[in-house]
């Protein structure tokens, strides 16, 4: 419940946010158009603050925090005073009415623009992405690992830590092939001089993100700590809580065989599903077994595993594998940016993706997923959470931009064919459009949700 409430007050405040950012876009350029604006609303249906402004706009606040609005003065909307028509929507330029309605959009990639200056301005904490092997039978199996190695770009583009290593290669996904540079590390104490790069076939690349990342499904092996088998934490409500283990306690055999590696105890525990198993741990020099039977539980594939609930101990990870993405403020400006410019470019290569089928459309997420997002980050602290403030950002910004109707897209679709034709498009054809571009929309909301509930 707890988990439910961070997440919905995450979602909340994040949505405010972004909206915010949007509507005030369409209001600062509709102002300086000289447009009377009526009402800034936040969020749709009852108001649950409002407030009228010296300059005769109503600001409001209302329940359901799903989107907003400005709503200006039209003729086509409403009648309009004599007086007042040279302040109506309708009556401005062509041009005019394309920077108010690109005015929200651009608003998007502004914020996201700003909430990524802070974030490297706060700085954020990394780890360089080093990989130690490679997967037999992926695309990346090509590649010999002798050594510790760290990734320094992708198809030419630098990459610094594991989330621009994931950000570059989801952009190449349906793509015949690209390319990794790699430079060696000695003994993880200091980069080589020698980079190495190759070129990889990905025309079999193909992965589910709901079970694996790009990375991995690549076949790059992620450099990590050593694992120690001394239980680190123990979840609530689990089989190892209602057992005698506790924190603190070796691993040193389970069912009388000596313990080798983690992943090997992991693969017995689940297969062991309402099955006794024998734990042989080691706590304040002393040993003995501890009889746990693990819970029966389901994998990303739907199949019984068995569920102990306990966590090992990491070994902490080297100084120089650590990274501190930190700039000054005026260089923060420039990261920001370009960085910004990356996730425009990714968003509307996977959108096009999508059209193609290159992506599928399982990868879509609705609200629920948002939310999600929105807790985690906001759990792992104000970076984070900035950080994926301005990915929703740019994403808000882009899909306002598609030319559906219903959308800024659609309205600058319509006002640039009045550029060039120099009419307006017939008010009969712009309601088939909205009727069109309502169906579509609705038609890819009702996919995304289904994609959060089928996620649930």
């Amino acid at each position: 419940m707890l988990d439910f409430l961070w997440n919905l007050g995450s979602f909340i405040v994040a949505l405010g946010l972004l909206i915010t950012a949007h509507e005030y876009g369409h209001f600062y350029v509709a102002r300086r158009c000289g447009v009377k604006v009526e009402r800034f609303s936040i969020g749709f249906g009852k108001a649950i603050w409002r407030r009228v402004g010296k300059d005769g706009t109503e600001y409001v606040l209302a329940m359901i925090p799903l989107g907003g609005y400005v709503k200006m003065l039209d003729e086509r909307v409403e009648d309009v005073p004599d007086e007042l028509k040279d302040q109506a929507f309708n009556r401005k330029t062509v041009w005019q009415r394309i920077a108010i309605v690109a005015a929200g959009p651009i608003a998007n990639f502004i914020f996201a623009i700003v909430a990524l200056y802070f974030m490297y301005l706060i700085g954020v904490p990394s780890l360089k992405p080093v990989i130690t092997s490679t997967t037999p039978g992926t695309a990346a199996a090509q590649i010999q690992i002798t050594e510790p190695m760290q990734i320094t770009a992708i198809s030419g583009q630098a990459v610094r830590n594991w989330e621009e290593v994931n950000l570059a290669l989801v952009g190449h996904i349906g793509d015949e092939s690209l390319s990794v540079s790699l430079t060696p590390l000695n003994g993880l104490q200091g980069l080589d001089s020698s980079a190495r790069s190759y070129t990889l076939d990905t025309r079999n690349w193909r992965f589910d993100p709901e079970k694996e990342s790009p990375i991995t499904a690549l076949g790059l092996g992620i450099y990590r700590p050593e694992i120690v088998p001394t239980i680190a934490a123990i979840s609530p409500d689990s089989a190892a809580a209602n057992s005698e283990l506790k924190v603190g306690d070796t691993l040193v055999a389970i069912n009388g065989k000596n313990y080798t590696d983690w992943q090997a105890f992991v693969d017995i525990i689940q297969h062991s599903a309402n099955v006794p198993v024998s734990l042989t741990v080691r706590r304040n020099g002393e040993q003995f077994n501890v009889a746990v039977t693990p819970l029966s539980s389901k994998n990303a594939d739907g199949q019984e595993i068995g569920m102990l609930g306990v966590s090992p101990t990491q070994a902490p990870w080297p100084d120089n594998m650590r990274l501190q993405l930190e700039y000054g403020p005026i260089d923060s400006f420039g990261i920001a940016a370009d960085k910004t410019w990356q996730l425009v470019a990714v968003s509307f290569k996977m959108i096009g993706k999508l059209f193609t089928g290159d992506v599928s459309v399982k990868n879509l997420s609705g609200p629920i997923s948002i939310a999600q997002g929105a807790g985690s980050s906001a759990n792992y602290g104000l970076v984070y959470f900035l950080g994926f403030l301005a990915l929703i950002s740019v994403n808000l910004g882009i899909i306002n931009l598609l030319p559906l109707p219903v959308l800024d897209g659609g309205h600058l679709l319509y006002y640039f064919i009045e550029v060039i034709t120099g009419k307006p498009v017939p008010e009969k054809v712009q309601e088939i459009g909205f009727r069109f571009g309502a169906a579509i929309l609705l038609m890819l909301m009702s996919i995304a949700l289904f994609n959060d509930f089928a996620r649930l």
